[in-house]
């Protein structure tokens, strides 16, 4: 359980002394401003020089938080963030009240300057399990390898609590779900089977859903007032399938999430009315579509959009400002349009591929997609055709032999590729029917990419590791990690970009490469995908005083043209995070090296 006494005024000073005794001795801010960057500067430099003192995990904490303690007190950090977080510091020290701050400041605070002076918590997973040894050759190979059986069966633990839905005990769930979904809708298991009965028979209402699987009352609330709002809802029988009836368990706590939207997020979207509110538009494609139906971010590749709506609706969609409804009549752009898109990308030989989504392209007839295809098909430059579908978890059924023919016909070796991107969120979403699926496309040679949105709900130790692993069993590969975008309107399900970056550096490197090979990124407005992996892409600019973290996003062309902007965007505090893990019941020491992942 969290120790809120720790992160008090109190605490804090009575760990950092050397920094009470700069802020004593300093006349002004700018004093303490500047003596704080030389501070960090000299505990850098005393570390490498005398690393015999330190172990190598401690060299490198003081070195990065060295960095960001120089980085948050300079000039242009604190005008971009209109804040001073060193003025905040100097203030608490020296007894002036700051009623502004928040413990997640004060926590920010306690952990990095704790991490300048070598010292803070460390992997307890690893520490306990890992270490040197005096010995060499094949003694010393046989007692690493028993290290890491050891690490291993620890991980094994954490992933054993991320239920899989192939699982023999999940499959009969699913089934038992399914025949009081058919006897509710009075359907047979020919028609379950049939894709056009899962689209026609589209959850909407939160008393029909409540019939059939189990609701809490804020659930129903949520969604009766979702469709109140008129704000895009709807469940797939199949979907429906995947929830289970037993209020004390989580195991489909990810999956209700994922369609189910918050009370909180219904009343931010109702509050932005029926006018297509700009800020829902987060990655400010109206900037990017140089005609309707395309969006256009990076030379050779561009995004194609003749479909535009989906069979169901995940509650953070990037697109929920343009889609009316699941499966809303009227989503099939207008046949001059798609020509002229098509005719678009024809004249921009440079784009050589086409990310066909919308909404769901695969939601479309089979001659409504044949024909938007075919059409991408024919375009000389076209060397790759991507389908962005989710399809194969919210109604696997439509992957029929038909439209795998269909997506295969457009492959021609050497020529042309054709691939499937989906976005299969956590190993409960699995299904049998969805391996099934997938298989089809692939013996038909056409590779399946997954992306994952870390939001909240998968966000616990070793869940995504969990998923991979479960992909890689049905043939889906790793392709991108996606922060979670920064709209007010998804708060709940936000995480830290720390949490992201201490997942793929400590958990998904115990994978196989195969199994846990992605690109860990955050989708920079206007500018696309910002890779998280090294610190060159972004800056932590300040810590602000609710705790949330400042970055600022370099864009991916800056080494490319020297005419771009930045963009600096606001984090989750960690705290409130950890918090919220605590709430349902994680221990959160299991992540305390998160503070230090920047």
């Amino acid at each position: 359980m969290l120790n809120m006494n720790r992160y008090t005024r109190e605490n804090l000073l009575s760990k950092i002394p050397e920094v009470v005794e700069i802020a004593k001795k300093s006349e002004s801010v700018d004093d303490f401003r500047r003596e704080l960057s030389n501070h960090a500067h000299r505990m850098e430099y005393e570390t490498f020089h005398d690393y015999s003192s330190f172990t190598e995990g401690s060299i490198i904490r003081v070195r990065d938080c060295a960095r960001v303690v120089q980085m948050i007190v300079t000039k242009r950090s604190e005008d971009r963030a209109q804040f001073s977080a060193a003025e905040a510091l100097r203030d608490i020290i020296l007894g002036t009240p700051r009623p502004d701050l928040s413990p997640a400041f004060y926590a920010e605070m306690l952990y990095l300057f704790q991490g300048l002076a070598g010292r803070g918590p460390g992997n307890q997973l690893a520490d306990s399990h890992l270490s040197t040894s005096p010995l060499e050759g094949r003694e010393a190979a046989i007692e690493r390898s028993q290290q890491l059986d050891t690490l291993s069966r620890e991980v094994e633990k954490y992933a054993d609590k991320c239920p899989s839905g192939l699982g023999k005990e999940a499959i009969q769930r699913r089934e038992r779900r399914r025949e009081r979904i058919l006897a509710g809708l009075g359907a047979s298991h020919e028609q379950w089977y049939d894709w056009r009965w899962q689209y026609q028979n589209i959850m909407r209402d939160a008393e029909v859903i409540a019939e059939l699987v189990e609701l809490s009352p804020q659930e129903r609330e949520a969604i009766a007032n979702a469709r109140k709002a008129r704000i895009p809802f709807g469940i797939t029988p199949h979907y429906l399938s995947l929830m289970d009836d037993e209020p004390g368990s989580t195991r489909d706590r990810a999956v209700r999430a994922q369609v189910i939207p918050p009370l909180d997020y219904v009343e931010h979207m109702k509050s932005y009315g029926n006018q297509g509110n700009p800020c829902l538009d987060f990655m400010r494609e109206s900037d990017t579509s140089p005609i309707d139906l395309v969006t256009r971010r990076y030379p050779s590749i561009c995004i194609f959009k003749p479909f535009n709506t989906c069979p169901q609706i995940c509650v953070y969609c990037q697109r929920n400002w343009e889609i009316d409804d699941a499966m809303a009549p009227g989503a099939l752009a207008p046949e001059e349009d798609i020509a002229a898109a098509l005719k678009w990308i024809q004249e921009h030989p440079a784009i050589h591929e086409v990310l066909i989504t919308g909404g769901d392209p695969l939601a479309m007839t089979d001659d409504q997609f044949a024909r938007v295809l075919q059409g991408v098909s024919q375009i000389p430059s076209v060397e790759r055709i991507r389908i962005g579908s989710r399809t194969p978890v919210t109604a696997p059924m439509r992957i029929t032999e038909k439209l795998a023919d269909l997506l295969a016909g457009q492959r021609e070796p050497g020529k042309r590729q054709v691939a499937l991107v989906t976005h299969i969120q956590h190993p409960y979403e699995l299904t049998p029917e969805t391996a099934a699926a997938i298989e089809r496309l692939r013996i038909r040679g056409i590779s399946v990419f997954n992306q994952l949105v870390y939001t909240f709900y998968v966000s616990r130790r070793f869940e995504a590791v969990s998923l991979r692993r479960n992909l890689a069993q049905v043939g889906v590969e790793p392709y991108y990690t996606f922060n979670t975008k920064g709209k007010e309107e998804t708060i709940e399900y936000r995480v830290p970009i720390a949490r992201l970056l201490q997942e793929q550096k400590e958990e998904a490197r115990l994978l196989p490469g195969i199994s846990r090979t992605d690109e860990a990124v955050y989708n920079v407005p206007g500018m696309g995908k910002n890779y998280l992996r090294a610190y060159h892409h972004r800056d932590l600019i300040a810590i602000l005083p609710d705790g949330s973290r400042l970055y600022e996003f370099h864009p991916w062309e800056k080494n490319i043209s020297g005419f771009t902007s930045t963009f600096a965007s606001e984090d989750v505090p960690i705290l409130d995070y950890l918090i919220r893990l605590d709430g349902v019941g994680e221990d959160v020491s299991d992540y305390e090296t998160i503070w230090y992942y920047h």
